[in-house]
């Protein structure tokens, strides 16, 4: 069990060890790192084949590349997927030519307004083929005959994803979703399986009162296939759910609602930012762009949240190869890795309480109140007696906390003494 002082460093050499894997929305990159996943948590792995309709969908043929690289006109390799794989656009096509240069910029891609990076481009439905490489260095080309070469294959095969059930002591389920379908991007992928891996080993280690659902899953085909096969059940037992994204950077945090704006999952998420991160930013629903266009779709509607640092889309190093392992540092998926903590404790702790007595119980009897008077109790009596004076059966802990005007963690041991004492049920 790693102790929770070093859980950002142990998350940041995770991904150190999943960052060079090449992984697309098919294929042995996912299953490779799902591999490694099972190494911190007993995920079980599924194969759904290609061809399989889902909802509205098919899932693809699976795609495996082993090489792609383009030779100049003197032989040089000037571009290489062995030395990143973000060269390649993803599902390219197999092919070995000799291209004009002409012929050759059809298939480049590159980004003017960021000449050192390189961009990060997929075709998952259309068949076709193409490298990405630095504007710097597609400036730089010759005229002349290029070869180009990429040993890949798309066949029939089958869409992976890894799944972990948590059980709690109810059917009632709390549902982590992320993806594991970008190659070489620190912040855009590998923030969010990591911090889900090590979210998961906590959970598995303390008291639940809920199930948790965790998936682990390629983005948009993914989490299509995973609800055509679990839609029913999750519409009849998620209370609340994260889709988990874009956490590991040190700028300020991000919140996307559901689409309905007011599930539990988004009154949580206000909540404890408000309290944890003040500066951060709220998005509407009209800004998605990941996993949640899904989960939220009408007929799901699931009560599904991000709680990212920089949303996906919104930062400059986003889809290229400056999302690097720098960009991602210990302290931002520590400080993620807390912040998701925080809310599940709530969710947990989010009972709707009622008060036991008609009017105010006797609090000084039981120990509770100071024996004598003068100035109005501060502290923790305080903090009781207002909990006791909302405490109608209509307002759970992240209303109180709203109420009373304090984050939800410092009412813990007010309740948790209010409950003791026999002057709360919930």
């Amino acid at each position: 069990m790693v102790p929770e002082a070093q859980v950002g460093e142990e998350m940041h050499k995770l991904a150190s060890r999943l960052f060079p894997i090449c992984r697309s929305i098919t294929g042995s990159g996912v299953r490779e790192t799902l591999t490694m996943l099972q190494e911190y948590v007993p995920l079980t792995l599924n194969e759904v084949p290609s061809g399989t309709p889902v909802f509205d969908w098919i899932v693809p043929r699976e795609w495996n590349i082993r090489d792609a690289y383009i030779l100049d006109p003197q032989g040089n390799k000037i571009v290489d997927f062995k030395r990143n794989n973000l060269h390649i656009v993803s599902y390219s096509v197999p092919i070995d030519v000799e291209l004009s240069l002409a012929e050759l910029q059809k298939h480049l891609y590159s980004l003017p307004e960021q000449p050192d990076a390189i961009p990060y481009v997929t075709s998952y439905y259309e068949e076709q083929w193409g490298f990405c490489l630095t504007h710097t260095e597609r400036t730089k080309l010759k005229n002349g005959s290029y070869r180009v070469v990429i040993d890949s294959d798309l066949k029939n095969g089958s869409l992976t994803y890894g799944e972990l059930i948590i059980p709690g002591q109810t059917e009632k389920e709390i549902f982590i979703s992320t993806y594991i379908c970008h190659p070489s991007m620190a912040n855009n992928e590998l923030s969010g399986p990591v911090v889900t891996t090590f979210l998961a080993q906590w959970l598995a280690r303390m008291p639940r009162r809920y199930t948790y659902r965790i998936v682990f899953i390629p983005e948009t085909i993914g989490s299509i296939t995973y609800l055509s096969s679990h839609a029913d059940a999750m519409k009849r037992n998620t209370i609340a759910g994260f889709n988990m994204t874009c956490m590991g950077d040190e700028r300020a945090y991000s919140f996307l609602p559901s689409r309905a704006g007011n599930s539990l999952s988004d009154r949580v998420a206000r909540t404890v930012l408000s309290h944890r991160h003040p500066e951060y930013v709220e998005y509407s629903f009209l800004e998605r762009g990941s996993d949640e266009r899904q989960y939220c779709s009408p007929g799901v509607d699931l009560p599904i949240v991000s709680i990212m640092r920089s949303k996906y889309n919104t930062f400059p190093e986003y889809h290229t190869s400056l999302d690097n392992l720098t960009f991602v540092t210990a302290e931002g998926l520590r400080s993620s890795y807390e912040t998701m903590k925080d809310c599940l404790l709530l969710i947990e702790q989010n009972y709707f309480y009622q008060a036991t007595n008609l009017g105010e119980p006797q609090m000084g009897r039981r120990g509770l109140y100071p024996t004598l008077g003068g100035k109005v109790p501060e502290g923790q009596v305080r903090m009781m007696m207002h909990i006791l004076a909302y405490a109608d059966g209509s307002n759970d802990v992240a209303s109180l906390s709203s109420i009373i005007g304090v984050a939800p963690w410092e009412l813990y041991p007010a309740l948790g003494t209010l409950r003791s004492a026999g002057l709360i049920r919930g």
